[in-house]
This record gives C-alpha cells, sequence and structure tokens, in this order.
C-alpha cells in the first residue's frame, strides 16, 4: 500500500531537507526582526509599518509554506517503510523537538498580532532569550536523527 513511498524515498528526503532549511531560516530570522522592531522602531511610524510588513511576508509567504512542507514530508517519511524504528529513542525525541518547533512557530505568529495591533508587551530581551529555542531543537532533532540513539 505505502510501497510508492519507498520509491520517492530520495526525493521526499530531499523535499524534506529543503523545507526544514526555510522554515529554520524564517525561525531564526523573525525573531530577530521582533528585537529590533521593540528596540527600535516607534509605534504607527512608517518604519513600524515597514517591519510589519516584512514580518507578515516573513511568516506567510516563507514561514508557513515551509512548515507545512516540512510536516507533509516528514509525515511521508515517517511512513515510508523500513525508514523509522518507533522501538529506539530518537524518533520520540526527534518528534518532541518538532512539536516544541511547531509551538514556537505559532508563538511567534501570536507575537505578530502584537505589533499590527500595538498591544506588543515582549521586551527585546525576551525576543533575544526566545530566538535560542529553535537552535535548541535543531541540536536534539539533527543529534537525534544522525545518531539515532
Amino acid at each position: 500500500m505505502v510501497d510508492w513511498l519507498s520509491d520517492l524515498y530520495p526525493w521526499t528526503k530531499v523535499l524534506h531537507v529543503i523545507s526544514v532549511i526555510a522554515w529554520m531560516a524564517g525561525l531564526f530570522y523573525l525573531p530577530r526582526l521582533y528585537v529590533y522592531h521593540t528596540e527600535v522602531v516607534a509605534k504607527g511610524s512608517e518604519t513600524d509599518t515597514l517591519f510589519q510588513t516584512m514580518e507578515r511576508r516573513l511568516l506567510k509567504a516563507i514561514m508557513n509554506p515551509a512548515s507545512v512542507a516540512t510536516w507533509v514530508f516528514g509525515l511521508a517519511l515517517v511512513f515510508t517503510p523500513g525508514i523509522v524504528d518507533w522501538s529506539m529513542a530518537w524518533p520520540w525525541m526527534k518528534a518532541a523537538a518538532v512539536l516544541g518547533m511547531t509551538w514556537f512557530h505559532h508563538w511567534l505568529a501570536q507575537r505578530r498580532k502584537g505589533f499590527v495591533n500595538g498591544t506588543n508587551t515582549v521586551t527585546g530581551r525576551r525576543y533575544r532569550m526566545m530566538n535560542e529555542v529553535p537552535t535548541l531543537l535543531m541540536v536534539i532533532i539533527v543529534a537525534s536523527v544522525i545518531m539515532k540513539f
């Protein structure tokens, strides 16, 4: 039934990795935009409008499609026969980290609404600290997949 996934495995893996790279780029960059938006930009200014446009486009045109593609191709890999051994710890660690990455993505999307409404209360320092979340999750994901512990 899912043998066709085995035939497509190399392409599925390629598309998954490309999607992950695009998603991670956004997850690293959007909180950095929020830092500068919070610390430097005056509410209601032209620069505020510019930052909101950049943040919206990054989220809607790059991050959202990349996250969906990451999930689609990742699940295709999961359902490819012989790829994932669920008796080992690594797929569970990766799955937990991917769920964490997805939560972070949605947290960033919620923070964007604060800028749009002029109600952002998160400090630049907190955005800087939160900017480390995808790095930690990436380390867990890459180590899990490569080391297969």
